[in-house]
């Protein structure tokens, strides 16, 4: 663990901050480090930059909403990167919902199809970065509907190789569907409940693997045997729910 200090906070929108934080890491785009405050928790964060390191983080629960008031120049705890991380293959497609696009930033410049979508224009993250194809569900700013209508359209239309994706799941698991239809890699950054980081304390199972260590990234070989990718996850209690009652618990 080491304790490093806070150099930027950038306010992305309502209820997103990036952290710029004081620290070297050979990381990979995808993994994750495990970030900690002094007398409160310790928390999983995707880099959505590698260099300079940057968390991007949504206030939601009492962990973020502690984070939410730090200051540049106080320090945290980082730990890592853990996990697989995207791994680049031919021409690529990325598709983002939600904050979902913070993992992917450091290689959408790699990439020659980009879909990002949002609830609305309020809940959207870093368009001034998005060279691509920007869709709401309200239609309050760019295309109206969903990530995977749009996705639908490029394999019709275009040679992909991989698709990679973030963001809800249930979003990644029509991603996936529309990926094996037209016979597409997919790579799907996961979520779950997350204790040590490094495949210990076996809290964010996924089927018969732990999204720490044999993910957060997944190959389309191993998500067509993750029997619970987009069905259900552990609470931190171990206890089985659907996904909808795991990130309304994830929300407190």
């Amino acid at each position: 663990m080491k304790k490093v200090k806070i150099l930027k906070i950038i306010k992305e929108n309502y209820k997103v901050k990036s952290f710029v934080l004081d620290v070297k890491l050979d990381a990979l785009a995808g993994q994750f480090v495990m970030v900690s405050i002094h007398n409160v928790d310790e928390k999983p964060f995707t880099l959505s930059c590698l260099d300079p390191v940057t968390v991007t983080v949504e206030e939601k629960g009492l962990f973020t909403k502690e984070m939410f008031k730090l200051n540049v120049g106080d320090k945290v705890g980082v730990r890592g990167p853990y996990g697989n991380g995207f791994s680049l293959k031919g021409k690529g497609c990325i598709v983002a919902g939600g904050l979902g696009i913070a993992p992917l930033l450091p290689i959408i410049s790699k990439v020659s199809e980009l879909i990002v979508g949002a609830k609305s224009k309020n809940d959207l993250l870093f368009v001034d970065k998005i060279k691509g194809l920007v869709c709401t569900d309200d239609g309050s700013y760019g295309e109206k509907g969903f990530t995977t209508k749009f996705l639908e359209k490029v394999l019709k239309e275009k040679k992909i190789d991989t698709v990679y994706t973030c963001g809800p799941e249930i979003m990644m698991k029509k991603v996936f569907g529309l990926c094996e239809q037209y016979q597409v890699e997919c790579q799907a950054s996961l979520e779950r409940y997350m204790r040590c980081g490094f495949g210990v304390c076996g809290a964010c199972v996924c089927g018969d693997q732990m999204v720490c260590k044999d993910g957060p990234v997944f190959g389309s070989e191993k998500l067509r045997m993750l029997d619970d990718f987009g069905k259900s996850a552990l609470l931190k209690s171990g206890k089985k729910v659907e996904l909808k009652e795991y990130y309304n618990y994830r929300e407190k």
